[in-house]
């Protein structure tokens, strides 16, 4: 579905990732793990559109899309769940929902599937979004890209800022989507929780690919263990 190769980006003059190879297959959850500063919100924000002083390729559903502007990729079927949530907080639950359908005539389908995986964003859907606790803003954030059926669910650092109790929940429903067939592309710092949620990972440090493959076998390698998990 996605399939990223040679891919250089760039902030200015300044290059930040290099030669970057990411494939991600149609009912696949892939991870890109690292640390801050690695690159993969420069990498997600190409993928998207957001970022275009780039060179290389990435094809989507056989499509490069690199250059394209962000409304015809999200068009496509492409949607991300931003590291900050980017919810409008003066907006109730409700109306930050319906702006994820992206103008699409028929949400009611897609707004029941949010409620039923966030049942608390049904009971509070008149309430401010500002007000809700950061967890909750979170699942906002989550169900708002859903919003649009996607074939693609990107999520940058959903993890961030969260309590262990909070991130716990939040995986639960990633691993709950991912048993509905989504295709998922989850950009984290949490490198535990990734590994065991995903297939397959990437490992980006200073802008490189320096390891890769199956999720179980990343978690044996000497390198995760000593550097992200603390074995």
């Amino acid at each position: 579905m996605l399939d990223i190769s040679g891919l250089n980006i760039f902030h200015g003059n300044i290059q930040v990732v290099w030669d970057l190879r990411l494939k991600v297959n149609e009912g696949e959850m892939v991870t890109l793990i690292g640390p801050n500063g690695a690159g993969k919100t420069s990498t997600v924000e190409t993928i998207v559109g957001l970022n275009r002083n780039a060179k290389g390729s990435i094809t989507f559903l056989g499509e490069n899309i690199l250059g394209v502007q962000p409304y015809d990729i999200f068009k496509k079927g492409l949607a991300l769940v931003p590291e900050k949530r980017e919810i409008f907080p003066k907006m109730p639950v409700i109306e930050n929902l319906i702006l994820g359908a992206g103008g699409r005539a028929i949400w009611k389908d897609s707004l029941n599937h949010v409620y039923n995986l966030f049942p608390v964003l049904q009971e509070r859907e008149q309430q401010m979004a500002g007000t809700l606790s950061g967890g909750e803003q979170q699942m906002l954030a989550i169900g708002r890209a859903l919003m649009s059926e996607p074939k693609l669910l990107i999520l940058d650092e959903p993890s961030t800022g969260l309590s262990p109790l909070l991130v716990a929940q939040v995986f639960k429903s990633l691993e709950h989507l991912g048993r509905g067939g989504m295709t998922i592309l989850l950009l984290e710092q949490n490198v535990r929780h990734a590994l065991e949620l995903c297939n397959r990972g990437y490992v980006l440090e200073n802008g490189r690919i320096v390891l890769e493959g199956k999720a179980k076998e990343l978690m044996r390698e000497s390198h995760i263990q000593k550097a992200y998990l603390g074995i």
